[in-house]
């Protein structure tokens, strides 16, 4: 069928709106008509190949639709069924069958390959060339998406379907990595370094855990003044402080008892695990370019008993996890749409451009009506 989808044809280059070809669902894929799509900055690190996806390629990992159509073997979903998209797994591996697909070993391929990774197919083409597809199992700056049986949420009908995409990644990485990873518990600290959408939804839940100290630190005041209406009990601009390091700690005591990187800078990252209290954890879930270091000083590390611990996709497993957040939501304690800024499909480099330069926390392209 011809869709219309935003194609990356070169390093750095623009999304570009396409007329292009999308082939038929295989067995266990599902074909879906987009709704929305959330902009994240994975989308833009893969534009600029610090990840290597092959290019041109249609890119979108925060998608959300109705489904259209399904291969044979889908049993999960039917055509009607309103679906939130999220990242694909193999379901086989040893991480798979312990209940933690984040941590799949096939993961850059299902991911960030292009293809499908049993045939090295792609759904995706124009007057015969090859485009990468599947990004994340979607590839959904588009109108319509092939994702798999695997990695397609349900979801009711009661919740703005255009709202739910970036459950799929940012909010729900952000949200999973408090609750799912770092499991910080009534009375704990935090400190979350990096106030976007990843963060502010770790902010969040970290309100909802009842953590009595939640520091945000980021450079946009629009940002700061948002943590600060989503729980954050103290903010920090490290322009505007001498040693950050030593505001964070004085703010918490003798230092937070937990803290989250969500910014892929090394620097900031050396900062978050020297904030930490004894036995602090550090969570990293920002993502530099492949190859990326940051130090630390050994002993600093052993004799705090200080942890650091990488975290994909918030260790969620999505089909139990988007639900859940959806139902906070719904009662008012995860009001993750006060992130939101909704462009129309046509708008997606002004959505880019903002949401760079942090003029948009989340923004939002809407490809159809629900």
């Amino acid at each position: 069928m011809k869709i219309q989808a935003a194609v990356v044809r070169e390093k750095g280059g623009a999304f570009g709106i396409e007329e292009i070809e999308l082939a038929e669902p295989q067995p266990n894929e599902v074909l879906v008509r987009i709704v929305g799509a959330g902009v994240c900055h994975t989308d833009m690190i893969v534009r600029d190949q610090m990840y290597p996806t092959p290019l041109p390629a249609v890119l979108g990992h925060e998608g959300s639709g109705v489904v259209e159509a399904v291969g044979a073997g889908v049993s999960s979903v039917e055509p009607g069924d309103r679906v939130v998209l999220s990242f694909d797994f193999d379901d086989t591996c040893r991480s798979c069958r312990a209940g933690h697909p984040a941590y799949c070993e096939s993961f850059f391929e299902h991911n960030f390959g292009g293809a499908r990774p049993e045939d090295e197919t792609s759904p995706l083409s124009k007057d015969g060339d090859r485009i990468s597809g599947r990004f994340f199992g979607q590839s959904s700056f588009a109108t319509h998406a092939i994702a798999t049986e695997r990695n397609v949420v349900p979801v009711a009908d009661d919740v703005p379907l255009e709202l739910l995409g970036p459950l799929g990644c940012g909010v729900q990485t952000g949200a999973g990595g408090v609750i799912n990873s770092l499991n910080p518990q009534a009375g704990d600290s935090i400190a979350v370094f990096g106030a976007g959408s990843v963060g502010l939804s770790a902010v969040m839940a970290a309100d909802l855990k009842g953590c009595t100290e939640i520091v945000a630190i980021d450079v946009q005041p629009n940002r700061l003044e948002k943590a600060a209406a989503l729980g954050a009990t103290t903010t920090v601009n490290p322009t505007a402080v001498d040693d950050v390091v030593e505001v964070v700690r004085e703010r918490t005591g003798s230092g937070p008892d937990y803290a989250l990187e969500t910014t892929g800078v090394p620097e900031v990252a050396e900062q978050a695990v020297a904030s930490l209290t004894w036995r602090g954890t550090l969570g990293v879930i920002g993502a530099p370019a492949l190859g990326t270091r940051a130090s630390y000083d050994v002993n600093d590390l052993l004799l705090n008993g200080r942890t650091i611990t990488g975290i994909v996709e918030g260790n969620a497993i999505p089909r139990d996890f988007i639900p859940d957040l959806i139902e906070l939501y719904r009662q008012g304690k995860f009001p993750f749409d006060e992130l939101i800024t909704y462009y129309e499909f046509e708008e997606i480099e002004q959505a880019v451009e903002d949401s760079e330069s942090g003029e948009t926390i989340k923004p939002v392209l809407r490809m159809s009506e629900p």
